[in-house]
């Protein structure tokens, strides 16, 4: 017997398939299974459909096809997100909403600006800027996967952060379909627009929970003709703070990425890649790694400016020892080191990670701090930290105990370091995310520790925009 949902049901998906064709609508459970489970794999739902629009004017009319009938839509880009925030739920109500196909690009090298679909890919919008001897100033990981829509959505801080700023201060421009399927063309990249509101930073970092970016103008830089990437060895993460300084001090807007690991991060990344070799002879306390860049009007003079820097560095104490790499090959095998931290701790067992931020002059004060806290009640468990030194943004990482088994390990004492490390953070004047967002694992610690006043204005916003709460319910607020 078929009843009257089951009627509703197919009757829904009869028009998005009118809307999208066949090459936009998919119910096979084979092409909707991987984009079901989140990057981590902590979190897997299910859905009526995967729905894959061409252009905005088939994402305005599915949306408002969705609004009309109440099915909740979640968004999702590259599916490359940590904390679960484009995995819909286990109630099989949500329509997958994939912008891969919204991937045209345009590139105005006057204007140094790159119209951008939100399927385009990061390493696609790079690769196209560089032909036309530009950049796109922002780079992590996941580059090869990473999406424009899904970094506006989270906000996307990456490694050039220090200098450039996270997504915020790259988007010029964004067109949006809002919760009702109506289109809201703010693409106009004017410098100055003094009419109330910038309301395009309403949906920078809103995960998708007010309306779906369509499209973007982002900001380009001009090609770095020159770079040095140096790699040093300190005893301790104040030592690194003092090479920040110093490195500020003498070479300006030219320092672009300065990245901090300890030691133990580093024999973890050169266990786990099997060609892998560590850059320095002896092993350091903490290691930094340091990105300098020259335009073409700075480039012949920046090897020697890096030079003079690090060895100032040396007789000052600063450092104990370092390699400046020798060709671009060599950097990226130094860069390589850097990204492949996250999945060479994967690969050692049950962990907590962390995304957090403290203020930048408090961090290495909170790293010892954090560390010796958690030790005090969880003495058998390895605690590491690695991030961004210039922004304050720390990937805290608890790892537990050899032969834990990972579900009760994560229920009880994962969840009990978790609570505590979020309440220091607090304690510490500093944010429980700092560039991968809240989706639905950090949904209710953000309700537990952020401000309320923050949280009503969020909630208020939240129902003007969605009052029906179809936007990618249950993440974020």
């Amino acid at each position: 017997m078929t009843n009257a949902n089951d009627h509703d049901h197919e009757t829904f998906l009869a028009h998005a398939h009118d809307i999208l064709g066949d090459k936009g609508l998919s119910r096979d459970a084979d092409a909707m299974d991987p984009w079901l489970t989140d990057w981590r794999g902590r979190y897997t739902g299910r859905a009526r459909a995967l729905a894959q629009p061409a252009d905005t004017a088939q994402l305005s009319r599915i949306v408002a096809l969705c609004a009309e009938n109440g099915v909740p839509i979640v968004p999702q880009g590259g599916n490359s997100g940590m904390v679960g925030g484009a995995t819909p739920d286990e109630s099989g109500d949500a329509l997958l909403l994939s912008l891969r196909r919204m991937n045209a690009m345009t590139i105005d090298g006057e204007a140094r600006t790159a119209r951008c679909g939100a399927g385009v890919v990061l390493q696609t919008l790079h690769e196209a800027a560089e032909a036309e001897r530009l950049r796109f100033p922002l780079s992590l990981g996941g580059k090869g996967s990473a999406t424009v829509g899904g970094l506006i959505a989270t906000n996307a801080g990456g490694t050039q952060v220090l200098r450039h700023g996270a997504m915020r201060s790259l988007v010029a421009g964004i067109e949006v379909v809002l919760p009702d399927g109506r289109v809201l063309d703010l693409t106009t990249a004017l410098k100055k627009d003094n009419r109330g509101f910038d309301l395009k930073q309403l949906w920078i970092g809103s995960e998708g929970t007010l309306g779906i970016v369509s499209t973007a103008v982002l900001r380009l830089s001009p090609e770095v003709a020159e770079r040095r990437v140096v790699w040093a060895g300190v005893p301790d993460l104040h030592q690194a703070r003092r090479l920040l300084l110093h490195c500020e001090d003498a070479m300006g807007d030219a320092l672009e990425g300065f990245e901090v690991l300890p030691q133990a991060c580093l024999d973890d990344v050169i266990a786990y890649l099997p060609d892998a070799q560590a850059p320095l002879q002896e092993a350091h306390g903490w290691h930094a790694l340091l990105e300098f860049v020259a335009d073409e009007n700075s480039a012949d003079t920046l090897g020697d400016r890096v030079e003079a820097a690090m060895m100032a560095a040396f007789e000052d104490g600063l450092v104990e020892d370092a390699a400046i790499a020798a060709n671009e090959t060599q950097a990226e095998a130094f860069w390589q080191l850097r990204e492949t931290i996250a999945p060479a701790e994967k690969a050692r067992g049950p962990a907590v990670q962390h995304d957090i931020s403290v203020p930048v002059a408090k961090m290495p004060d909170f790293m010892d701090f954090i560390a010796g806290d958690i030790a005090a009640d969880w003495p058998d468990h390895d605690v590491v930290g690695f991030g961004h030194l210039g922004d304050g943004n720390i990937h805290l990482h608890v790892i537990a105990p050899d032969g834990a088994e990972e579900a009760a390990w994560e229920a009880a004492d994962g969840k009990a370091i978790s609570r505590r490390v979020y309440a220091r953070v607090g304690e510490w004047g500093g944010s429980i995310s700092a560039e991968h967002g809240i989706g639905q694992d950090k949904r209710d610690t953000l309700r537990d520790t952020h401000a309320a006043a923050a949280l009503y204005v969020m909630a208020a916003v939240k129902r003007a925009l969605d009052p029906a709460n179809i936007m990618n319910p249950g993440k974020l607020i």
